[in-house]
C-alpha cells in the first residue's frame, strides 16, 4: 500500500539532508563538479550549448531536458533574454524557460553570464533538488509530483501556468477529483475551472501548499488503491471491488462464483 504522504513528510521534515543524500551520490557528485568546474569558462551561447555534458545538466536542473535536443529553441529563449514583455521566454506560458533565461542571462551579462550565482551554486541546487525528485519518481510517482508541486508553489499566478505543466496539471486535478479526460476540452474553459475551484493566492502560503499536497497525496493513494484493486479478479470477489474495466459477461461469472451460484 503505497503512503504518498509519509513519504512526502519524510523528505521534507529535513530537506537539508534529504539534498545533501542526493548530492553526496556518486554520479550527482560528478556531475555538479564537473559542472561547477567548467561553467565559468563558458563566454557565449554558442559556447554553451556545444558543451552537452554543461548544457543538459542545465536543462535538467530546471526541469526541461524533454527539450534539450530542441537547441534552436533554446537559443532563441537564451538570445533574447528576460528584458521586457517580448522577448520569447516571456511569451511561454511555461515559466520554466524564463527562468533559465534568468539564470543563463546572456543577453544582459553577456561573458559574464556563467559566473552569475544563479548560473552557478544555482542552477547546481536545483539540479540537486530535480535529482531527488526524480529519484523518489522511480519509488512513487505520487510522491515526485508532490514534492514538484511544492517547489513551484509559489510560482503560480494564474491558472494556464498549470496547464501549460503537465505534473502540475495532474497534482490540481487529482486534488480536486477531476477526471484527466477533462485535459482534452477547450483551455480557457479548463483555466475558470482551476479559478473557479481553487483558491491560487493559497499557493503563496507554504502552509496551505502543505495541506494541499496532504489532499492530492490522499486521492492518489486512494486511486492507485482502486486501480489495483480493480485488476485483482480475487479482490474482486472477496470485497465486490470496483469492476471497471470487465464486460458484463465476465463479471456476472464472477458474481456467481461468489455467492455459490
Amino acid at each position: 500500500m503505497l503512503s504518498t504522504i509519509a513519504d512526502y513528510t519524510r523528505l521534507t521534515k529535513d530537506m537539508g539532508k534529504s539534498l545533501t543524500q542526493v548530492a553526496t551520490q556518486p554520479d550527482v557528485s560528478r556531475d555538479t563538479d564537473y559542472f561547477l568546474s567548467h561553467i565559468g569558462n563558458v563566454k557565449t551561447i554558442d559556447d554553451f550549448l556545444k558543451d552537452y555534458r554543461l548544457y543538459s545538466y542545465a536543462m535538467k536542473a530546471f526541469g526541461v531536458s524533454d527539450m534539450t535536443y530542441a537547441k534552436a529553441f533554446m537559443r532563441k529563449v537564451l538570445t533574447e533574454g528576460i528584458a521586457d514583455n517580448t522577448t520569447f521566454a516571456n511569451k511561454l506560458t511555461d515559466t520554466r524557460y524564463r527562468q533559465f533565461a534568468a539564470a543563463f542571462n546572456f543577453a544582459a551579462l553577456g561573458d559574464k553570464a556563467t559566473q552569475a550565482a544563479a548560473a552557478t551554486t544555482g542552477t547546481a541546487t536545483q539540479y540537486v533538488t530535480q535529482t531527488m525528485e526524480e529519484k523518489a519518481g522511480d519509488q512513487n510517482e505520487g510522491l515526485q509530483l508532490a514534492l514538484y508541486f511544492t517547489r513551484k508553489a509559489s510560482t503560480i499566478t494564474n491558472s494556464y501556468q498549470i496547464l501549460a505543466d503537465k505534473a502540475l496539471t495532474q497534482v490540481v486535478q487529482t486534488a480536486m477529483g477531476w477526471s484527466s479526460t477533462i485535459s482534452s476540452s477547450d483551455i480557457d474553459a479548463q483555466a475558470k475551472m482551476i479559478t473557479d475551484k481553487v483558491k491560487l493566492t493559497d499557493f503563496q502560503d507554504p502552509a496551505k501548499v502543505t495541506k494541499f499536497v496532504q489532499r492530492f497525496a490522499a486521492m492518489w493513494d486512494a486511486t492507485q488503491a482502486q486501480s489495483d484493486n480493480s485488476t485483482n479478479p480475487a479482490l474482486v470477489l472477496i470485497g465486490g471491488a470496483s469492476s471497471v474495466g470487465m464486460d458484463t459477461d465476465m463479471l456476472s461469472k464472477l458474481q456467481s462464483i461468489r455467492f455459490g451460484k
